[in-house]
């Protein structure tokens, strides 16, 4: 994939771009809806790649089932209708016509398409942003099964929907392209020395060449990001200068817990783990702005213990 520098009222605003997906890897790509969009024109223009969007328009008439037939037939699909249904989860409502259905699962009727797709890549647009729980479980799967023949990238303006399925994820800004360590390994964990008998009242960020103190209340939670820690706090994200070992150190009184090699989340704040598959762990924080941290396998049963549950 390659993408021409796009400019934005005089000033740029996606520089050239190569990205190569392997089959067998889901990569995300997170950034702000302008970017997004503007990928997304860039990206329609290439005849190799199939794109998948919420607004994609339906045969709302149709029913389910009857759908899923056309799909299959117009791509010559070798799978059978009563499979894909049972496959998809649709068994309940596959002879209702989709105009009648609720407005969640229309979107994840309208995703199925990304399963005919002859195209060899596929990038889909916030593929999990409309869908309840179940269905996005059930199109992670789909996903996973799709990217064992095709290359899938996911653009999504929240982490959450990369986080999902993705094996690899980048930040997309004004200087490219930035890979965030999401990678779920306990071997590359960092050795931690036990907590001292002491408690730090301020935690010391720099943000536009000022230095602002924070109360780790006020907190939401950690990320490192190419060598980079950012304290995030109500919905914006601070430069320190400390690393996440000297971090989950002073923090961990407050109750704060290292969920992720690369995040410390402030527990307070945590209001659902989410399992995607038997591998694969989120936390859902509750900070007003809905946010999304990754949860490493290797933590589960300490978080676990550390609340009782």
């Amino acid at each position: 994939m390659i993408i021409k520098e796009v400019f934005y009222k005089g000033k740029t605003l996606i520089p050239e771009l190569k990205l190569k997906p392997e089959i067998h890897e889901i990569i995300g790509i997170q950034t702000d809806v302008l970017r997004k969009q503007s990928l997304l024109a860039e990206l329609k223009m290439q005849d190799y790649i199939y794109i998948s969007n919420a607004n994609t328009g339906e045969y709302e008439r149709h029913t389910v089932k009857e759908l899923l037939k056309f799909l299959a037939t117009i791509t010559g699909s070798l799978h059978k209708i009563d499979f894909l249904i049972e496959k998809f989860g649709l068994t309940d409502i596959q002879h209702t016509r989709i105009k009648h259905i609720p407005y969640s699962k229309q979107i994840f009727i309208k995703q199925l398409r990304v399963y005919f797709a002859q195209q060899p890549t596929i990038v889909l647009e916030e593929p999990y942003f409309y869908l309840d729980e179940s269905d996005r479980k059930i199109f992670s799967r789909i996903l996973d099964e799709l990217s064992s023949t095709k290359r899938l990238v996911i653009l999504a303006s929240n982490l959450e929907d990369a986080l999902i399925s993705c094996h690899k994820i980048y930040r997309l800004d004004e200087q490219g392209l930035k890979q965030l360590d999401i990678a779920d390994s306990e071997d590359q964990e960092e050795a931690i020395e036990e907590p001292q008998p002491f408690k730090l009242e301020k935690i010391s960020t720099r943000k536009n060449e000022k230095t602002i103190l924070f109360d780790p209340p006020e907190i939401d939670y950690v990320e490192s990001v190419e060598g980079t820690i950012l304290v995030h706090v109500g919905g914006e994200n601070y430069s320190c200068a400390l690393t996440l070992t000297e971090l989950e150190k002073r923090l961990k009184s407050y109750g704060f817990f290292r969920c992720h090699r690369s995040y410390i989340v402030n527990l307070q704040k945590v209001r659902e783990i989410i399992t995607w598959t038997k591998n694969s762990y989120s936390l859902r924080l509750n900070i007003g702005k809905d946010s999304v941290v990754p949860l490493s396998r290797a933590k589960l049963q300490d978080l676990r213990d550390l609340l009782n549950i």
